[in-house]
């Protein structure tokens, strides 16, 4: 039974790590869209596009609006260069499409994550495994592992972003369509690399300092707990 308790503990933490970062991502795309504006600044999105800051937010709001599946059509008519027309191509509206199949992809594995958690609770507690010890012990391990993991990720990004920005549209698409033309396609514009890096780097550190603060109450409760343990032996 001892095995079964870690072991759910460890997949209780690795479940809790996954729903966190997703949480994380959730939360720099959606929760705060001044980001979006301080970006097309930095990038000068707008004279790229001879749009106007509102012209542009519009566009990236229906563009956000449909990867989060509350529409099903992408369209935008704008001012665009100094004339009205249609903001997407058909090879925007293509690729979109298949990264609105990622982010419902992560929206399932973030509920996943927590009908796991839930599970791993249940049986720990009907078992009457020691939660908190197990817990975290637990998550200290997954943790370093995933420390470990990002750190080489994050130490292969800064040498070259550009090639691991390769290799996740490699991983994730089957074709060629997520190379743009800046010539023909306003989507490159609007979403330069270096935009996609800041956000990175947005989320990375959002998802740290979550990682963090279950860290310390981890940390906290397992002290608390022998703490306890040791008044509860002096009592006795």
């Amino acid at each position: 039974m001892r095995f079964a308790h870690w072991t759910a503990g460890v997949i209780f933490a690795f479940s809790l790590i996954v729903m966190l970062l997703f949480i994380s991502i959730d939360i720099v795309l959606y929760s705060d869209f001044s980001v979006y504006e301080e970006g097309y600044r930095k990038y000068d999105v707008l004279s790229e596009l001879d749009m106007t800051m509102d012209d542009v937010m519009y566009v990236t709001e229906e563009v956000m609006t449909y990867l989060r599946g509350d529409t099903d059509v992408l369209s935008v008519v704008t001012d665009i260069e100094g004339k009205e027309q249609e903001f997407f191509n058909q090879q925007d509206r293509f690729h979109m499409e298949e990264v609105r199949v990622l982010f419902a992809a992560g929206i399932r594995i973030r509920m996943g994550s927590c009908i796991v958690m839930a599970v791993c609770l249940i049986f720990l507690f009907i078992t009457k495994a020691n939660i908190i010890r197990i817990f975290a012990r637990s998550y200290q391990a997954v943790l370093s592992v995933t420390v470990l993991f990002s750190a080489v990720i994050a130490v292969v990004s800064f040498i070259d972003f550009n090639k691991v920005f390769e290799i996740f549209h490699r991983i994730f698409f089957n074709n060629d369509l997520w190379l743009f033309d800046p010539a023909e396609d306003y989507m490159i514009r609007l979403f330069p690399e270096g935009f996609f890096a800041d956000m990175a780097v947005r989320i990375v550190f959002v998802f740290a300092v979550s990682l963090a603060v279950i860290f310390i109450l981890s940390m906290f409760l397992f002290k608390y707990k022998k703490k306890h343990n040791k008044e509860e032996i002096r009592k006795f």
